[in-house]
């Protein structure tokens, strides 16, 4: 496997785990300051309750989001992601560019299509990465079929439940940011030339970690373990800001999650609602499969004949960390 292949495997998976669950950005927008605070908890509450019914039902739209971790986390960098995302079910083509995909590597390719369908990923390494593969320029990423041929049932948990995140689209961090206990309008604000009405809530980590329905997927000791490393990191919390115009549909979300090593961000922008997401996944002769790759290189490793392609494999997982 080469680096650029590793490269893009490692933020291609961070993304497919993250990119509809938001971890990222505060700010943004022009606020009308002195109607900041004029709404009580319980208009913030209706206004967001109705927003979450209309994005519920719009069930697509076009999406631009930017995630940004700090070089204290795994060497930070950006990430970018453009194109259109349906929910409920999820499926998405979306392309990924930025320096966590390009850093260091004069063979990394400078974007990376994903198409996502039926729980399945697909992603288009590009040519110089084809010609290490057989000519074939796509990879298919089954997270599902990964964790349960590896027989470890944390791990088929651990996929299910981020499987179960990509279902976190803005409908559902609507729901999330209703949970927040301190939830309040901030106001009027312009973004993006559209007038928006602008929300705020903080979550802590406890808190979040209860509303994270794939988190349930573990078990006790799993999650607690998780909450050690959250805390371990020095992560408080998490500030979710939201946008939302007069047809009561998102216009943009963000939100910061703070540790020791700086704030990790995303902000979403979200246009075109009700937008057709039609992903014609690539024909079997143009893919390669991920699965079958690992298989190939745990059976060269075994037969002590591989030795590179096992240390390979070890920097791929290095490379996913976010």
């Amino acid at each position: 496997m080469t680096v650029a292949v590793r490269r893009a495997l490692g933020a291609a998976t961070a993304t497919a785990l993250l990119c509809t669950g938001a971890v990222a950005c505060s700010g943004g927008g022009k606020t009308d300051e002195g109607a900041a605070g004029a709404g009580s908890q319980t208009q913030a509450t209706q206004a967001l309750t109705a927003a979450f019914k209309k994005t519920s039902a719009a069930k697509s739209a076009k999406v631009a989001m930017t995630m940004k971790t700090p070089a204290g986390l795994g060497g930070g960098g950006t990430m970018k992601l453009s194109g259109t995302m349906g929910w409920d079910p999820t499926v998405m083509d979306m392309t990924m560019t930025g320096s966590e995909l390009t850093a260091g590597d004069p063979d990394a390719p400078e974007s990376v299509r994903m198409l996502w369908q039926d729980n399945v990923m697909y992603m288009d390494m590009g040519a110089k990465a084809a010609k290490d593969m057989d000519g074939k320029r796509w990879m298919k990423m089954d997270l599902g079929a990964l964790a349960e041929k590896s027989g470890d049932e944390q791990m088929m948990r651990q996929m299910t439940g981020s499987l179960d995140s990509m279902n976190q689209d803005p409908a559902q961090q609507i729901a999330v940011l209703l949970s927040s206990p301190n939830v309040k309008h901030l106001g009027a604000a312009t973004v993006g030339g559209v007038r928006t009405e602008h929300y705020k809530g903080k979550l802590t980590v406890d808190e979040m970690m209860a509303k994270n329905d794939s988190l349930k997927l573990l078990s006790k000791s799993e999650r607690d373990q998780l909450l050690k490393n959250v805390e371990k990191a020095g992560i408080k919390g998490y500030d979710t800001e939201l946008w939302v115009n007069e047809d009561d549909l998102p216009v943009r979300l963000d939100v910061t999650m703070d540790s020791e090593q700086g704030a990790a961000e995303i902000s979403e922008t979200f246009s075109d609602y009700g937008a057709a997401v039609k992903v014609d996944v690539p024909p079997a002769g143009d893919t390669f499969d991920l699965m079958e790759m690992l298989k190939k290189i745990g059976d060269a490793a075994g037969s002590g004949t591989g030795s590179g392609a096992g240390d390979d494999f070890s920097d791929a997982g290095a490379d996913g960390s976010v």
